[in-house]
């Protein structure tokens, strides 16, 4: 039977390894004399295993690697001057290439990696043993702590320094709160959501004005085709309050209804929950009537623009682009776009009376005011004038149409081009304008769905040049069914009269006599103020319009301005602008 002989192993009193002496020549057979016991192969880690006793005071000399602990230094022989010359070598540059992260930056040949790749500690320290990694992970986690209490200490201490942020004028209450007006109710939006009330189908008392027919080939327009905006000087457009509403006081002396209203007051309290910028309704309970009213004057005759945006407007109101401003311009790009867009050959459609605002003789918009009436209880009726732009002919049915201008005034602040969107993600720029713009779209299709308008047209209306707030180009028109359209931007009619009903039925409670509800500047909620009868009674003044603004008179309105008749007297002299179209 083969045996094994073991050879003798010398016993080395001085150290570790073999005894350094000529014996080991003898010992170890075929081994080259005067040539120490080292590895000569990169994966044979032999040797040394670690030496306590080394003095480790001169780890900073050069040649020693930087930030190397004591404990690691004990297992590094590669600065030993003892060591193997040859092994030293051989060790600093296995582990110069395998594991020096500096190496990989300073390497100009090492391909780009993605930062998964660079940053992962598995790629990094696959050489290393598992608890030097962890006391790594360790290190670094400590380190990121540092920086990001560093960073934020320095945060805090320039935002200490700062000026604070003046109060945005969007955020100022639409009506000064005088001190003797009774808070009587506060209700939050929170509350509005819950609602749900469900009405029938609405009646129509009588139709009053004339429309003309839409311009189909508007249709077809798109942006490397568009339309200069025209400027419609001579027609006149009327912004009359419910209770100067002539039609409106004939009605509720025939006793239809209970509750008295307008299109543009019901969809500001449908979409309260919408709504950032304060607005107010004035109510009036008469008897056992009740009227909605706007202030003259007030912000609901014109039109909001980026109202639900995250990117803040210019606060100065001289600038173009300030919350007053674009809201001017965005009004009167709506009037002339619904002008614009008809089929201007004298033949209209008329209805059983007039327009009962407009003087005879006078040129007026096409418009139709349809006086319809809702049943919200038994005996509870809702009368509310509601408005159509426009009636187109299909397959032999006439159809009503709403028409209203979306206006892009600076491409920086929406983030979308839409001379370059339009035509190829339409449904980019929309849902751009419905996450900048909901409440003022939502207002928009509410309307819509009060008068009954079988189609709403939507017309896209951009500045010539970002800077020129006169000047307009016309780059699509798309139609919608009111229907379809808001159950795309999640507008529940359901919620919608739910919210008026419950505004009507806490008014309803109220003694008579005149309140305000508003809309608080800051927060998602309204407040119910009762105010004594001759408030806002003549308190609004027109500020002055710089000159090139001025409108003429109306008797001059063949040389230029638009009116609109933002007054709650019929009577009055309209005002308004041609230019900030």
């Amino acid at each position: 039977m083969v045996g094994f002989e073991l050879g003798s192993v010398p016993f080395n009193s001085d150290g570790w390894g073999p005894p350094d002496s000529s014996a080991s020549a003898i010992l170890v057979p075929n081994q080259p004399s005067n040539v120490p016991f080292a590895p000569f192969s990169r994966s044979d880690k032999l040797g040394r295993i670690a030496d306590w006793t080394r003095n480790v005071s001169n780890m900073g000399r050069p040649g020693s690697k930087q930030g190397q602990h004591i404990s690691e230094s004990a297992f590094d022989f590669s600065g030993d001057d003892s060591f193997a010359t040859l092994a030293a070598d051989e060790d600093s540059s296995f582990r110069l290439v395998d594991t020096s992260a500096k190496s990989h930056h300073h390497n100009p040949n090492r391909p780009k990696f993605n930062p998964r790749w660079r940053f992962n500690p598995h790629h990094n320290n696959r050489s290393q043993l598992p608890q030097r990694r962890d006391e790594e992970a360790e290190s670094r986690k400590r380190d990121a702590e540092k920086e990001r209490g560093r960073r934020d200490r320095l945060y805090y201490l320039n935002r200490s320094q700062m000026p604070q942020r003046r109060e945005s004028s969007a955020f100022k209450s639409s009506v000064d709160i005088q001190p003797e007006w009774n808070m009587l109710d506060q209700i939050p939006f929170s509350t509005f959501s819950k609602l749900s009330f469900s009405v029938p189908e609405p009646e129509d008392l009588l139709i009053c004005g004339g429309l003309e027919f839409y311009d189909r080939s508007y249709d077809r327009i798109t942006p490397k085709n568009c339309r200069a905006l025209e400027r419609f000087k001579s027609r006149n457009f009327f912004r009359v309050t419910t209770t100067d509403d002539p039609v409106i006081r004939r009605l509720a002396n025939e006793d239809k209804a209970t509750v008295f209203a307008t299109d543009t007051i019901l969809s500001t309290l449908m979409c309260a929950t919408r709504s950032v910028y304060s607005w107010d309704i004035v109510i009036q309970r008469v008897g056992n009537k009740l009227f909605f009213d706007k202030r003259d004057g007030s912000q609901l005759d014109l039109l909001s623009v980026h109202e639900t945006s995250q990117e803040s407007l210019p606060d100065a109101k001289e600038d173009i682009n300030s919350m007053q401003s674009l809201s001017l311009e965005a009004a009167f790009i709506n009037q002339n776009f619904s002008q614009q867009v008809l089929v201007r050959n004298g033949s209209k459609v008329t209805f059983e009376e007039p327009n009962p605002f407009a003087n005879e003789g006078e040129e007026v918009a096409s418009v139709a005011y349809r006086y319809r009436r809702w049943k919200l209880d038994d005996d509870m009726y809702l009368v509310s004038r509601c408005e159509v732009h426009s009636v187109v002919d299909t397959n032999n049915q006439r159809s009503f149409l709403t028409l209203n201008a979306l206006n892009e005034f600076d491409p920086k602040y929406s983030g979308v081009d839409w001379r370059q969107k339009l035509e190829t993600q339409r449904g980019a720029v929309l849902a751009t304008e419905l996450k900048n713009n909901a409440n003022k779209m939502a207002k928009w299709t509410a309307q819509a769905l009060l008068a009954g308008a079988d189609m709403m047209k939507l017309g896209y209306v951009s500045r010539v040049h970002p800077r020129d707030h006169f000047n307009h180009v016309i780059l699509a028109v798309v139609g919608y069914k009111p229907r379809e359209f808001g159950a795309q931007i999640n507008l529940n009619t359901s919620n919608m009269w739910g919210i008026v009903k419950s505004i009507v039925d806490l008014c309803m409670k109220l003694k008579e006599g005149k309140y305000v509800l508003v809309k608080d500047p800051s927060k998602p909620q309204v407040r119910i103020y009762d105010v004594p009868q001759d408030a806002f009674d003549n308190e609004y003044v027109e500020e002055p319009l710089p000159e090139e603004e001025q409108v003429q008179p109306p008797s001059e309105s063949a040389d230029g301005g638009d009116a609109i008749a933002t007054t709650n007297d019929v009577e009055d002299e309209p005002i308004g602008g041609n230019e900030a179209a």
